[in-house]
């Protein structure tokens, strides 16, 4: 199913051919360093590049035979490289070349996903300054509680994506370390000053201190992150489908001229994609658990984490690429209709203003306790349906002892609730909160043919 979707870009940094090409670069850089240091003769890490070549199939016939991949991967240079094949490798150990590649191509993945996120950022705060005061119901528990508005609850989600954003740079700068410290990590063939070089090359920075590996708790923050991140798209996707359902349908995915909702009901139009990201996410969140259990691995190293990062880390990575561009579309072209906000805001009669009647009671002088009992009463009648909920609090005397027929009126307003919201936004989004954005849909985003 991923593949019909996955994304170019990152696909190609886990192809297993490129893994072969960053393999060999790290080699030729470790090369350059000894022939820098005077360990091999000028000229031999050039005339290696120039003639190596990488053969994916020859690699995986030699691996059948010696059971080791790396192995097979220098065997396969062979014989295209010629004699000077016996200068690489030269004091290293698998791992050094296997795990700083890997750094380098969990780096590479990381800043698509980076990307991605700049660009979900950018449609969150055109859509949460669009409906900045689209007024709508707030809810907890599921149930009506009081005023907010729909840019209200993008706001949220913007602040929690830029806070995904931060996480992950931190995370990027964890883990873009390599190591070239040899069999138990002491530097016992090779010094610290390969190492170095060949970090430097790469963008990457020496690891402190290693033994035969780079240490997988980098690994399993890395994934957990990612983890992290695909739980809150779940978060949002679970919110669109919320809002889609029939009952509620204050929001809905986009949903194109020629699309199919069920192959009995032809009336259906269901959240494919939100759901799709839900489903998505749970494989994202095992994957983090796999990571946790690869930090403990036997005394200097064992082998038991290879297998399970060859599928974890391209899949989580692949994964979560899909998601956020799915997420950013279903947000881009997301319908939205305040006109059935405005009517399930009135569902209720206006239960949702009674803490707003409550607390105007007590400023008034009333006990909180007896207020509480009156407001409480009324609403308890209103669920029943004997009437509006405004129509018997204006009748009761409790209430009526302590605000007037105006005030109980005013507590009915939903500008009431939204006061601050210029202040929310300019805690989120800085100077250009200032900004008022009113109105429908901006052409920006209206919802165009679906992906």
């Amino acid at each position: 199913m991923i593949d019909r979707y996955t994304l170019p870009r990152m696909k190609a940094v886990w192809d297993l051919r490129r893994k072969y090409e960053i393999w060999l670069q790290v080699e030729l850089l470790a090369c350059e360093a000894l022939e820098r240091a005077g360990k091999v003769p000028r000229g031999v890490a050039a005339r290696v590049r120039r003639k190596a070549r990488i053969n994916p199939e020859r690699i995986a016939a030699i691996e059948k035979v010696v059971k080791h991949d790396v192995i097979a991967f220098l065997e396969s240079l062979a014989k295209p490289v010629g004699e000077d094949i016996r200068f690489l490798h030269t004091g290293l150990t698998s791992s050094d070349i296997v795990d700083t590649a890997l750094a380098f191509q969990m780096v590479e993945a990381l800043d698509i996903i980076l990307t991605d996120l700049d660009e979900l950022l950018a449609v969150l705060k055109q859509r949460a300054f669009e409906h900045r005061h689209t007024v709508m119901v707030g809810r907890s528990h599921g149930i009506h509680g009081e005023p907010v508005s729909f840019g209200f609850k993008l706001a949220i989600w913007y602040e929690e994506v830029r806070r995904h954003q931060v996480r992950l740079r931190t995370i990027r700068e964890e883990i873009a370390v390599g190591k070239l410290s040899g069999a138990m990590g002491t530097f016992a063939h090779l010094g610290p000053d390969v190492e170095a070089y060949v970090c430097a090359r790469l963008g990457l920075k020496p690891d402190p201190v290693s033994n035969q590996i780079i240490q997988r708790d980098r690994h399993a923050a890395y994934l957990s992150a990612l983890a992290l991140l695909a739980a809150s798209v779940e978060k949002f996707a679970t919110e669109i489908r919320h809002l889609q359902r029939t009952e509620v349908l204050e929001a809905e995915e986009y949903f194109s001229a020629e699309q199919k909702g069920s192959s009995a009901m032809p009336h259906k139009r269901n959240p494919i994609a939100s759901e799709n990201l839900c489903g998505l996410a749970r494989v994202v969140r095992a994957n983090s658990l796999a990571a946790l259990e690869n930090v403990a691995l036997w005394h200097e190293r064992d082998i038991s984490h290879s297998s399970v990062e060859r599928v974890i880390l391209p899949d989580s990575t692949v994964l979560v690429d899909f998601m956020l561009v799915r997420l950013t579309e279903i947000i881009r072209t997301l319908l939205v209709y305040p006109a059935r906000m405005k009517q399930n805001l009135d569902l209720t009669g206006g239960l949702i203003y009674s803490q707003r009647l409550l607390l105007a009671m007590v400023e008034q002088g009333a006990q909180r306790k007896d207020a509480y009992e009156a407001v409480q009463g009324n609403a308890m009648e209103a669920w029943k349906g004997r009437a509006g909920f405004q129509d018997l609090v204006s009748k009761d005397p409790v209430v009526s002892k302590y605000l007037s027929a105006a005030q109980i009126a005013a507590c009915f307003d939903p500008k009431y609730y939204l006061r601050h919201l210029d202040t929310i936004y300019q805690r989120v989004f800085g100077a250009s909160a200032r900004k008022s954005h009113r109105g429908g849909q901006s052409a920006k985003t209206r919802p165009r043919k679906g992906v």
